[in-house]
């Protein structure tokens, strides 16, 4: 019975002290009232102040439609299946060209023009075997008549004979050889003509 009025009495008294604290002493109103409101700009991204303006003309934003692009890097090659060779067979300097890089040409259109030593020098062997052609012509005809009129013996007309058969296979070879550097024989000329081979 006396513990229960004990802890009555210290309940009491916490109590007590409880209400003392909170009505004693009276608090400021204004230290409890919230702080004024403060509005705060956000500035505008969209201007900037520059040192000298001048340095930067304002140019007027327009719209601006474009196609989407892939910008990677990469070498370009030609393909090698579609690719046909023009060479020539006599050298020489080129004195006219007649189609660039990355024309369409038609086979036997003139590329260019080259004007050769080796075809001077072919040109002036197969002269020389058509004037040979000539006097062996004429030596075995001349032999024919002298060795029906009995002047000259058999062998004289075989070796004018063989010497006709020489000079006629000197003609030939000399002519497939202007041929194979591109000349052409009716127009004897140390230009040759470089054409296409086929049409692109």
């Amino acid at each position: 019975m006396r513990r229960a009025a004990l802890s009555k009495m210290a309940l009491l008294s916490a109590l007590a002290l409880l209400l003392a604290g909170c009505g004693g002493s009276k608090a400021d109103p204004k230290a409890e009232a919230p702080r004024p409101v403060t509005v705060e700009r956000e500035q505008d991204a969209n201007l900037v102040t520059v040192d000298h303006p001048e340095q930067f003309p304002l140019a007027t934003a327009v719209e601006y439609i474009s196609t989407t692009q892939l910008v990677a890097n990469g070498a370009i090659s030609p393909d090698i299946s579609r690719t046909v060779p023009v060479i020539s067979l006599a050298a020489g300097r080129v004195v006219g060209i007649y189609a660039r890089l990355g024309d369409a040409v038609t086979k036997g259109q003139l590329l260019l023009r080259v004007q050769s030593a080796d075809m001077s020098a072919a040109f002036s062997d197969y002269r020389k075997a058509l004037a040979d052609e000539q006097l062996a012509r004429t030596q075995l005809e001349r032999s024919k008549l002298l060795y029906d009129k009995g002047a000259i013996s058999l062998n004289d007309l075989q070796v004018a004979q063989d010497s006709a058969e020489k000079a006629k296979v000197d003609v030939e070879n000399t002519s497939e050889r202007l041929r194979v550097l591109g000349a052409n024989l009716e127009h004897p000329a140390a230009v040759v003509d470089i054409r296409a081979p086929a049409s692109e």
